[in-house]
């Protein structure tokens, strides 16, 4: 008896770190803190009108997606739009708000990405899919369907807005 009453103050010991402190419930834990959100919309905000004063500075005229990229096409052909699941094939020149190129195919050639499916920008799978074949486009990505917070850790700096060039110029496998 005396070795089973041992065992159970043992094992209630060893639950609580034997210090007999009670772990405390944090009161609305698992809610978003509202000056963290708050300190989002303002970045938000911040970042739309960065973006804002870029379409202004080199004159185009773009839409907004309901999901906030910028789009402005450039050239429109006729034909069936892109859709998930097809691999693109596009020639594009990626660049920051402040004019630098970040990368560009031009050197070897058209890269592609499967819609939807490969790891690109969020913001990419869903402009590409207002493109034909033969169409070119300017997208205006912000970094909240782009990079993030950390950037790509290469040529994109965090919190980035990036600017597509970007020319469809193929699809293939799955469509409609």
């Amino acid at each position: 008896m005396k070795a089973c009453i041992f065992s159970i103050a043992l094992f209630l010991a060893a639950c609580n770190g034997g210090d007999g402190h009670v772990p405390v419930r944090i009161k609305n834990a698992g809610r978003p803190n509202d000056t963290l959100m708050q300190g989002n919309r303002d970045a938000i905000r911040l970042e739309d009108r960065d973006i804002e004063l870029y379409v202004q500075r080199i004159g185009a005229v773009t839409t907004r997606t309901a999901r906030g990229v910028h789009v402005q096409m450039i050239r429109d052909v006729e034909g069936p739009t892109a859709v998930p699941e097809q691999w693109a094939a596009v020639n594009y020149r990626v660049e920051l708000l402040n004019g630098d190129t970040a990368y560009n195919s031009s050197s070897d050639g058209p890269e592609s990405f499967l819609i939807e499916m490969d790891d690109v920008e969020s913001g990419l799978h869903e402009a590409i899919q207002l493109l034909s074949p033969g169409d070119s486009a300017l997208f205006i990505i912000p970094s909240y369907r782009a990079h993030g917070l950390v950037g790509d850790m290469e040529q994109i700096p965090m919190r980035s807005t990036v600017v597509y060039h970007i020319g469809l110029v193929r699809l293939s496998g799955k469509g409609r």
